[in-house]
């Protein structure tokens, strides 16, 4: 706490209920000027539900809240962005089909005396204000087309850029690669030289503590650790998190590891010289039943646009597919779905209804099982109730909409949906990407379970430690092509990237 400096902002006893879940408890929370402030806890500690308060998308609860030592409540998003408060939040909140030059200005395009927009002036800006966080885009490209790491830099870059004078990032890093995290850490720091203040929240701790002058620890919806980054670690953070046990639970899913032999089951997927566009140069590979097959890289590596050729997304230019030995050619999702094949796709807003309950989320996938004219409301609940304690959702209430749930526990609700209808071959992107350490281990163990039933199991991810933690065999993918299988050897961090 600097000496003798008022707060920025202050919360002082805020309480949050959803439902009767009470997300927060008595917080107190304070950040200063020219401040980068850490928040770190496990899924639904809290975090993002205090976040949302201060943007203004929260507008209940109980407390105080003072800016600049003024007691303030916001009755909207739009008086936080008035009172010079920009978020990002963990979901993108892009709207991917207008262009990057629309969506760096959305909701402020320049204008002329008559109101007009400014077409050219604003793409012409739109590109200057990238080129000075490094992208090189065409601002007239449709923001939908592009990797969705490439989609949160553009939104960070317009929140960054907004002149706001405080912004929070949730899970700012969560789809970048080494060099984009860089990239995006200096421009954080010259921010915060101006004066700016920051607040920025990741499960990284590594990332918390390399760019956090301050970081303050959640868990069950109260503050229970406040520090400077230069005074702590990423184990007792960790510890503060979750309590005792916490280095254990960390290195079951960051250890080195010694990846088996090559398994010899039936081979569910056959892959060979998938090519597409600029995306896929020649990709060849297997999947067999009982196998989890890592596929790692950094952003813009070809694994999204792998993902959803897989599942009938998009059509290859080249190559070819068999499931167990019948070559296809999946014409649409519903195809793939016939076949054998679903995913799980690294944005979950592509696949679950928010604003429905959980137990309609799990069910959709087998409506006509249950019944070809009349839904079973009481059938679909049963099934999903069956699958909530299986996976451990938690608040395991199946009638509760989904957007309650935490980003965790909405990840297994989508895992949920196919277990209903086992599938032969399962595509998970980015599977644990935002997740706690716990909720991380929590999915790791469905996947292994999974895997222990004989499903054949393809896990993309831009994150080394959840390649590690899962596979038996991994592939490397590097613009688009393959350039490094590992099987029956060591394996680390370190290599990953290498070879990346």
């Amino acid at each position: 706490m600097p000496a003798g400096q008022q707060p920025i902002l202050e919360l002082q006893g805020i309480t949050k209920s959803f439902g009767g879940v009470e997300a927060l408890r008595g917080v107190d929370f304070a950040l200063y000027p020219g401040e980068i402030h850490g928040l770190v806890g496990e899924n639904g500690a809290g975090k993002s539900t205090l976040m949302k308060i201060i943007a203004g998308v929260h507008t209940e609860f109980s407390g105080r809240f003072l800016i600049d030592g003024r007691e303030t409540h916001f009755r909207s998003a739009r008086d936080a962005h008035a009172a010079g408060i920009a978020m990002v939040h963990q979901e993108l909140s892009v709207a991917p089909d207008l262009t990057v030059a629309e969506n760096v200005f959305l909701g402020n395009q320049p204008t002329n005396a008559l109101g007009l927009v400014q077409w050219r002036r604003m793409a012409r800006e739109a590109g200057e204000q990238l080129a000075r966080f490094g992208i090189d885009v065409d601002p007239m490209s449709r923001l939908g087309d592009l990797p969705i790491g490439l989609q949160q830099l553009i939104e960070i870059a317009r929140v960054l850029f907004s002149g706001a004078r405080i912004v929070i990032l949730d899970e700012p890093t969560s789809a970048l690669s080494p060099p984009e995290v860089e990239r995006l850490f200096a421009t954080l720091r010259r921010l915060r030289e101006a004066g700016t203040s920051i607040v920025f929240i990741s499960h990284f701790i590594e990332d918390i503590l390399l760019v956090s002058d301050t970081v303050t620890v959640f868990r069950n919806g109260r503050k229970v650790a406040e520090t400077t980054s230069a005074a702590t670690s990423k184990g007792a953070l960790i510890e503060a998190m979750i309590g005792r046990g916490g280095e254990a639970l960390e290195h079951s899913y960051t250890d080195d590891l010694m990846l088996p032999q090559p398994s010899d089951s039936p081979v569910i997927l056959k892959v060979d010289q998938l090519s597409l566009s600029r995306s896929l140069k020649d990709i060849s590979f297997e999947a067999r039943a009982g196998e989890v097959l890592g596929i790692y890289g950094f952003m813009g590596c070809g694994q999204q646009e792998l993902s959803r050729v897989l599942f009938g997304k998009l059509k290859p230019d080249g190559g070819t597919l068999a499931v167990e030995g019948t070559p296809r050619t999946f014409a649409s999702t519903a195809a793939a779905r016939r076949a054998g094949v679903a995913l799980v796709p690294e944005s979950r807003r592509d696949m679950l209804f928010h604003q429905e309950p959980v137990y309609k989320n799990i069910s959709i996938g087998i409506l006509d099982r249950i019944s070809a004219l009349l839904l079973k409301p009481t059938e679909e609940r049963d099934i999903a109730k069956r699958q909530v304690e299986q996976l451990q959702i938690r608040p395991p209430v199946v009638g509760l909409d989904l957007g309650m749930l935490s980003g965790g526990n909405q990840q297994k609700v989508a895992l949920a949906k196919w277990l209903t209808y086992p599938p032969k071959l399962l595509v998970l992107c980015e599977p644990t990407r935002g997740m706690d350490v716990g909720a991380k281990n929590d999915v790791i163990n469905i996947v292994r379970d999974l895997r222990a039933r004989g499903l054949a199991i393809i896990v993309l991810s831009t994150e080394p430690e959840t390649v590690l933690s899962l596979a038996d065999r991994i592939l490397v993918l590097k613009r688009g092509a393959v350039v490094r299988e590992f099987s029956n050897e060591p394996v680390s961090k370190d290599r990953l990237l290498e070879a990346a």
